[in-house]
């Protein structure tokens, strides 16, 4: 039993953060309600019936079920239109396929976040010699970093007036940075200085880790495409392949036309019969991402009151995603703490967590990863880069109960 290998302290301190965190766990719970009944209104606005979760093979002509899908993440993310496929593998293949259809040799991208995610940084070019990165196809990238955690507005505003900017970029989550993520009010605030100065500029979000934290999506705020994973929060744990993109019709149109053909746009596209998994996974995702959200806050409450550093967000702060971090000091720990979410996971429980390279990452990576769909971070899962100041990055819990037994299991290791 799990709980037999849980240290006795860590058990009554668990106790203790159920009664302090009952009005957090609250606030969670409201959101929650609210939008699972904006997902629900979506389905039954839209008639989804049972004939939508056919297998359609082939071309994938005349896919109804596909085509209410998408009309009803394009209402739960506040846009126009979306794309929702199996063959988009991941939330950087969605980055990727959005960017490299918005944006043509001689065009400028520009990051209002500072560098991007580690996984993103060798498709713009920022490292790597890869002959498809935006960069190596001739779109001229800048940044702007943040400032106290908070948009540099002059700056950004001042670039936007100087002109020849095609895309805004910003990135929702903080990555693997020590920067909070960012707060929808405060992306709110900036797409609508932009658009007063250019309109046409595109606001592009990276939405991986955000999506139904909050009550409103960037969608909702004006930003002109939204994208993300369904390995993520839109899965809900259920889907177990895909990403979406998310945004106005005519950029909607352009990114299909990357992801088939020109003439065929969202027309085609065989679902492997992956609806079912995908309408289910959407319905469920407002209480996954309240489970993750608590298993997150758990985590802080635990951790700040052991005495671990750089605690973020604290326990009682306001949320915008499911990620937290933590400041272990070595890697001896940051290693103990990952192969503790490794062994209470119910998928290779058996695996020992060492660090290693991983595709995509700059450095050696330590993960926990004992998922049901492989790389799926709704799911709970650990992971962080092998260097200074050792911060790792826990986010997921499909359930409260689940997440809480990995965490005090984590922590025993560390005890």
């Amino acid at each position: 039993m799990i709980l037999d290998k849980i240290n006795t302290d860590l058990l009554k301190l668990a106790d203790e953060a159920e009664i302090e965190l009952k009005e957090v766990f609250a606030k969670v719970d409201d959101i929650c309600i609210y939008n699972s009944d904006r997902i629900l209104d979506a389905f039954i606005e839209n008639r989804v019936s049972y004939s939508d979760f056919a297998d359609i093979n082939g071309y994938g002509n005349y896919d109804e079920g596909r085509d209410k899908l998408e009309a009803i993440f394009a209402k739960v993310l506040g846009t126009e239109d979306a794309l929702v496929r199996a063959q988009i593998s991941s939330g950087t293949s969605a980055i990727y396929l959005a960017l490299s259809a918005l944006l043509k040799y001689g065009d400028t991208l520009l990051s209002i976040t500072g560098t991007p995610y580690d996984s993103l940084q060798e498709l713009i070019g920022i490292y790597g010699d890869s002959s498809q990165s935006l960069k190596a196809n001739g779109v001229k990238y800048e940044e702007i970093d943040l400032v106290d955690d908070d948009f540099d507005d002059d700056k950004i505003i001042a670039r936007i007036k100087k002109g020849g900017i095609k895309l805004v970029e910003i990135q929702r989550s903080r990555g693997y940075a020590s920067r909070k993520s960012l707060m929808m009010d405060k992306i709110e605030r900036i797409v609508k200085k932009i658009k007063a100065v250019d309109d046409k500029v595109i606001i592009f979000v990276d939405n991986c880790y955000g999506e139904l934290v909050e009550k409103k999506e960037p969608g909702h705020v004006g930003a002109d495409i939204v994208v993300g994973s369904l390995m993520k929060n839109l899965g809900g744990g259920i889907a177990s392949t895909g990403g979406y993109v998310a945004g106005n019709k005519e950029l909607i149109h352009m990114v299909a036309e990357r992801l088939t053909a020109p003439g065929i746009a969202k027309d085609l596209g065989a679902n492997f019969n992956q609806n079912i998994n995908f309408f289910k996974g959407l319905f469920m995702a407002p209480s996954a991402v309240r489970n993750a959200l608590k298993t997150a806050i758990f985590s802080a409450y635990m951790l700040e009151k052991l005495g671990y550093k750089n605690v973020s967000p604290r326990f009682d702060e306001e949320r915008t995603d499911i990620i937290q971090t933590v400041e272990l000091g070595n890697e001896e720990k940051l290693t103990q703490f990952t192969q503790g979410i490794q062994s209470s996971s119910p998928i290779d429980s058996f695996v020992k967590v060492m660090s290693a390279p991983m595709p995509g990452y700059p450095f050696n990576e330590v993960m926990a990863a004992g998922s049901f769909t492989q790389g799926s971070t709704i799911e709970l899962s650990a992971d962080a880069p092998v260097i200074e100041p050792y911060r790792l990055y826990l986010q997921g819990g499909l359930t409260y109960e689940y997440g809480k037994l990995s965490i005090l299991l984590a922590l025993s290791n560390l005890k």
